[in-house]
């Protein structure tokens, strides 16, 4: 008897994808507005500003979202507030005091002359040209508030990007064979772990986590054998990491550039060859490297001194220091200190981390080193701003892709492989690595 045909489509695995995704989509209707983080104002009045509106339309926009998003937080925090949830709703009062506050910051500047640049002069210039320096996330932002008007665009947006990282991670462990179910359970891992929260949120968080993913499928996708389109998409994938934070993008390129050598290094001790990919791979992520500090020199982006400067001067509240880099190290050494004792505290990261490195190196050798190198990227961008009062620990937030795609292959050994998983042989190019079934 025939199977109908709506039966079989439901088994399909883009089938499973795609309701995850939308489940994950309607979850986030619970929170439209309230998102909203310190950084969303300068993202999103450099949109408006590509879009063509003047610095009093966009300030006007500007103001409006997230004071709305403020009084939106004020107000469910008091409705379950044991002592004034009986009070009338703060949020006219609120949404009145921050646009106040913010207008007179506003006016203040532009009467000074800060009138250059995309972004609204919220603080300093100094710290105003970190984001003039980020017009990726500003771009991508413009399609969605230009369709659905800044709040539900700003939301879907984070939908869109977020839905997409999961996407993304399917796709990463379908790349390695791994079986189906644990593919998808990659891909609620990111959605229910703070790489999905932090996506979410108005910034270029989502988007830098998104691109990272795409560059590990390229990763994965050379060491399988398809080195020009694993290549291409990891230097495509760095190249627009470069115009939404150029940091991430110099230091995705360096790990990645550790890891193909460490790949290649181990299997020429083992007298093996290291493979087109992972050499492929390598020299493009040195050369996204050493193009990324060209580059950024080139267009005068702010510098390491700068960013240290704004982190111990409170974004340039105070003058600046004289000896910053001594004073970097012992905070350095301080912050992780701290942070280690917090993780000890509640060890649940620490042990998703282990489990996650575990399952990469354990279970794929050359594809788990350039797991944990992208992780490590988390905490190189921890390091490079080592403060302990960053809510969310956004700044982190990279290092949980490691048990997001790690804790799948992990669990790889007890979940039964259908045989339509076993990969057959390949005509067209030999894989750097043959899964454990193959071997």
């Amino acid at each position: 008897m025939r199977r109908p045909r709506w039966k079989s489509r439901a088994r399909r695995p883009s089938t499973w994808v795609l309701v995850l995704a939308a489940l994950f989509a309607l979850l986030q209707l619970g929170t439209v507005t309230g998102r909203d983080t310190p950084d969303t104002k300068n993202y999103l009045s450099y949109a408006l500003s590509l879009r063509g509106a003047d610095k009093r339309e966009a300030a006007a926009v500007t103001i409006d979202y997230v004071c709305a998003g403020k009084a939106a937080r004020a107000s469910r925090a008091q409705s379950v507030d044991v002592l004034r949830f009986r009070e009338p709703s703060p949020a006219a009062r609120v949404a009145g005091a921050c646009r106040a506050k913010l207008w007179r910051e506003v006016e203040a500047r532009l009467r000074a002359g800060q009138t250059g640049g995309h972004t609204l002069p919220f603080m300093p210039e100094r710290f105003m040209r970190i984001f003039e320096a980020r017009p990726g996330y500003p771009v991508f932002l413009i399609p969605f508030i230009t369709v659905f008007g800044v709040t539900w665009g700003v939301w879907a947006a984070g939908v869109v990007v977020t839905a997409a990282g999961g996407v993304l991670v399917f796709l990463v462990l379908r790349g390695r064979r791994v079986p189906v179910p644990l593919a998808l359970t990659g891909q609620v891992l990111y959605y229910v772990l703070p790489c999905g929260t932090t996506a979410m949120r108005p910034m270029a968080e989502g988007l830098m986590l998104a691109l990272t993913l795409a560059a590990l499928w390229g990763c994965s996708l050379a060491l399988d054998g398809r080195a020009r389109a694993g290549t291409t998409l990891v230097a495509g994938a760095l190249l627009a990491l470069f115009t939404v934070k150029h940091s991430q993008a110099l230091f995705l390129g360096l790990s990645l550039a550790a890891a193909g050598a460490a790949v290649a290094v181990r299997r020429w001790t083992r007298r093996r060859p290291a493979g087109r990919g992972v050499l492929a791979v390598t020299a493009v992520a040195c050369g996204a490297a050493v193009g990324t500090v060209l580059l950024a020199r080139a267009l005068r982006y702010p510098t390491g001194s700068d960013s240290l400067q704004d982190l111990l001067t409170g974004h340039y509240a105070l003058p600046d220091r004289e000896r910053p880099w001594p004073e970097l190290l012992r905070l350095e050494g301080e912050f992780w200190l701290e942070w280690l004792r917090r993780q000890l505290w509640q060890p649940l990261f620490a042990a998703l981390l282990a489990a996650g490195a575990w399952g990469a190196l354990r279970r794929r050798g050359a594809f788990g080193l350039f797991v944990v190198a992208t992780a490590f990227t988390g905490f190189l961008t921890q390091a490079a701003h080592p403060d302990i009062t960053v809510w969310g620990e956004r700044l982190i937030v990279l290092a949980w892709l490691l048990p997001v795609v790690g804790v799948p292959l992990l669990l790889e050994r007890v979940v039964p492989r259908p045989a339509a998983d076993v990969p057959g042989p390949r005509t067209h190019s030999r894989p750097d690595e043959w899964s454990p079934v193959t071997r």
